[in-house]
């Protein structure tokens, strides 16, 4: 293969984006992308104030409620010259923005625990976000339950988050509808959602087999749209995140079982962005070497 010739790999069936860590994230119809991922995905986190940490879902013991929040960005407009923002909705439905005054009180009382709003050190113009915490560096906890096939089992382990992010490992994290067929296939019991695997960049391949199709991208380039391209770096790694209730989603540790008995945890894979630009729903999906 080369980029001459680059081989139809399918199209972009969904977006989505998570500005605060942890959160319900938002789906989008088009997104633009840059050396830090789609524009406002994880560039906020709430830290725990006694010890400094990130807080994630992934310690669900630690942050129990944290899949009932939700947070959207707010882009820069001519509309809104303050800049772009965030807005996070609380379980009980209360609102509260990045430029609020109060808001590390209110999002404290909501989440019983004393946390700061913090912002990761981004190019990406947010005003909003001069009055926050700016972090280069973070560590959070990550909790993994009693499944064999796991690397610990019922234990909590440290972590440190790559250097100006609040990512877990990469800065884009794709999916096909193929993988999700797949587990569906293997485990019909559960409900294999999109929503429980948090990807950017959902894609449904041409071919119709239900297999883990992404996994034979690692190592090579994927061209979406007329601008984007992506290097698929390595297989994604799931964690309990996975088994989480959320909206309507029951808790289910069968979903992460599967993915662990079938394909070694892995659901999805990661990518750096090598050319930036806007990608939306509909776009063609390529595969070139690297």
């Amino acid at each position: 293969m080369s980029d001459r010739a680059p081989i139809e790999a399918g199209a972009v069936v969904s977006l989505w984006r998570y500005p605060v860590k942890s959160m319900i994230g938002e789906q989008l119809n088009a997104a633009r992308l840059s050396d830090y991922g789609l524009l406002g995905d994880r560039t906020y986190a709430l830290m725990d104030s006694s010890d400094g940490k990130v807080a994630t879902a992934k310690n669900p013991r630690k942050w129990p409620t944290l899949f009932a929040f939700a947070a959207n960005f707010i882009e820069r407009s001519a509309s809104s010259p303050r800049g772009s923002a965030v807005r996070i909705r609380l379980p009980d439905g209360t609102v509260v923005t990045g430029d609020q005054s109060d808001r590390n009180q209110v999002l404290s009382k909501a989440i019983n625990r004393e946390v700061t709003l913090a912002a990761i050190e981004r190019g990406e113009g947010d005003e909003a976000r001069s009055s926050m915490p700016a972090l280069r560096t973070a560590k959070a906890e990550e909790y993994w339950p009693d499944i064999d096939g796991l690397d610990h089992r019922d234990a909590v382990t440290d972590f440190e988050l790559p250097t100006g992010t609040f990512f877990d490992c990469a800065t884009v994290h794709l999916l096909t509808t193929a993988t999700l067929d797949r587990l569906r296939h293997l485990y019909p019991q559960g409900r294999f959602e999109v929503e429980r695997f948090r990807p950017n960049i959902v894609v449904r391949p041409l071919e119709g087999t239900q297999t883990f199709v992404e996994d034979s991208w690692i190592g090579h380039t994927l061209a979406i749209g007329d601008e984007v391209r992506l290097n698929v770096t390595g297989p994604c790694g799931r964690c309990v995140m996975t088994t989480l209730a959320q909206r309507d989603l029951p808790m289910d540790r069968g979903i992460l079982r599967t993915a662990v008995e079938h394909n070694r945890a892995n659901v999805g894979v990661y990518a750096t962005v090598v050319r930036g630009g806007t990608i939306r729903c509909g776009d063609r999906v390529r595969l070139s070497a690297v």
